[in-house]
């Protein structure tokens, strides 16, 4: 397997983002060169109510969307805390220029953006008991570390572009 020398850029607002511009800033950033994959975080919002007296509900949160990042459809399953952009270490230095612009344009709350290893970088064990032994050499490195034991890979990876 070939080895992606990258880096990953945490974008940490201190508010969560409402889903109209968390599609801003993920267009804004797709436009970029040198983006590996971009993951998005934060608390889970269900379709349902899974436990409790209310089982089975629907849940209508209104940040529960259908946004579009590069003319593709994205369900928004989270209520957006942080993006973590994984870059090819040679784009960095502007791919950060960009983003900085970007978030200041986009933004008009205080954010932090770090840069370092904020995702799994080797195969794990839950990668093993989801994907099985030998998958190494057949899946694209990109995806090695997205692995949630608990949830289907279709379901919570997205892959857009290239």
């Amino acid at each position: 397997m070939e080895e992606i020398k990258a880096v990953d850029v945490k974008i940490f607002p201190y508010r969560r983002l409402k889903p109209e511009t968390t599609e801003k800033i993920l267009n804004g950033i797709m436009e970029y060169d040198g983006i590996l994959r971009v993951i998005v975080n934060g608390n889970s919002i269900p379709k349902i109510v899974g436990y409790g007296p209310a089982k089975g509900t629907q849940v209508n949160h209104k940040d529960r969307k259908v946004i579009k990042v590069k003319k593709d459809s994205v369900e928004l399953r989270v209520s957006v805390g942080e993006l973590i952009i994984t870059v090819n270490y040679e784009n960095l230095e502007l791919f950060l220029e960009k983003l900085q612009n970007l978030l200041e344009n986009t933004l008009n709350f205080e954010y932090e953006v770090s840069t370092g290893i904020f995702t799994k970088t080797n195969i794990t064990v839950s990668d093993y008991l989801k994907l099985g032994y030998g998958f190494e050499n057949s899946i694209d490195p990109r995806i090695i570390g997205m692995v949630d034991p608990n949830s289907m890979s279709r379901d919570t990876i997205k892959l857009i572009g290239d």
